[in-house]
């Protein structure tokens, strides 16, 4: 199991390495760059002006000197590989290269966002397992009684709505009628001025309602993959067995059915490592939430390449390590299977 697990590492960067290059020749051939974008706005202003620049009969905004220079400060006077390559070579250095829109470097603009949607992440991650696991035991062992049936439709009405539009309607009836909570932000702008209690009481206070957006979704999903497994499970020869030998019920539930039934779990679990940090942009834009995951959107947005670089090298790397965690949980839930 060792050496499948450092094999598995191994992997990580050619990977990382292909996910980079596809996405970064992508960056380079997509229309409507920081290039395009800056041409555009010189014209619009010569335009606004009365100023023309004649170069080679046409109306150019920008004469060859500007152009090669804003070549050379976006990096686009390199061939595409020979400009990918010292970008890698910046990475392994630590250097993510510096926002075309904050003009500050792109790792010192993700950490600033990281721990926004690293809290929100973990937050309704523990939420999310410590309801939905004892939930999903209970709608197995009391199938089709009123607490299975009433719990299961409001799991699907919650998921039936999605958590942007809830984000909506949370905001205009619980902050803009009632005045309960506050209009959006991950904290108030006198955060700093408070003491220890004040400080996580206006913490909570502005994060309720965003976490009820985040945790409709994965309700329904966990919820009803433990509960479905561990029905099969109930049925099966080996709990009949068990219970006939004399074993009571709670405990062949606990120490085996159970143990069997979290196989899927432990399976999925690796890949909400990326929501830990990716979180949902919608939510982030309702919310005024200044997250990560609006950071990527917003970098996608303006082409603001660096950063999403960044962000696809992050997002990337926290998939590829879920996955191995995953493989490690399922390992040590299930002592059948052996990675060679």
């Amino acid at each position: 199991m060792r050496d499948y697990f450092i094999r598995r590492l191994l992997l990580i960067p050619p990977t990382l390495l292909g996910v980079t290059i596809i996405v970064f020749v992508i960056t380079r051939l997509v229309p409507g760059g920081p290039l395009e974008r800056a041409i555009m706005e010189s014209q619009q202003f010569n335009a606004a002006s009365g100023v023309s620049t004649q170069v080679a009969g046409q109306d150019m905004a920008l004469s060859d000197d500007q152009l090669l220079r804003l070549k050379e400060y976006y990096g686009f006077d390199k061939p595409i590989l020979i400009s990918y390559f010292d970008w890698v070579v910046k990475v392994v250095k630590g250097d993510l290269g510096s926002s075309y829109r904050y003009n500050e470097p792109v790792w010192d603009v993700i950490r600033d966002r990281f721990p926004v949607s690293l809290y929100y992440g973990l937050v309704t991650l523990i939420i999310t397992y410590a309801v939905c696991i004892p939930l999903g035991i209970l709608k197995a062992i009391r199938h089709r009684t009123i607490v299975d049936n009433v719990s299961s439709i409001l799991i699907f009405v919650g998921y039936a709505i999605p958590g942007y539009a809830l984000g909506s309607l949370l905001l205009l009836y619980f902050s803009v009628r009632l005045e309960w909570f506050p209009m959006g932000g991950f904290v108030s702008f006198s955060f700093e001025e408070k003491d220890v209690l004040g400080k996580t009481l206006d913490l909570i206070n502005h994060s309720v309602l965003p976490l009820i957006c985040y945790l409709v979704g994965s309700f329904a999903l966990v919820t009803l993959l433990l509960k479905n497994h561990l029905l099969d499970n109930l049925a099966a020869d080996y709990m009949r067995t068990a219970i006939a030998k004399g074993v009571p019920f709670r405990k062949a539930v606990t120490r085996h059915a159970m143990r069997n039934s979290m196989i899927p779990i432990a399976t999925t679990f690796g890949q909400n490592i990326t929501l830990l940090v990716s979180g949902s942009f919608l939510i982030e834009t309702i919310f005024d939430i200044d997250g990560f995951g609006l950071l990527g959107l917003t970098a996608i947005l303006d082409r603001d390449y660096p950063v999403v670089m960044g962000v696809v090298l992050l997002a990337a790397f926290l998939l590829l390590l879920g996955n191995i965690i995953s493989d490690f949980l399922v390992a040590l839930v299930d002592p059948r299977i052996r990675f060679q």
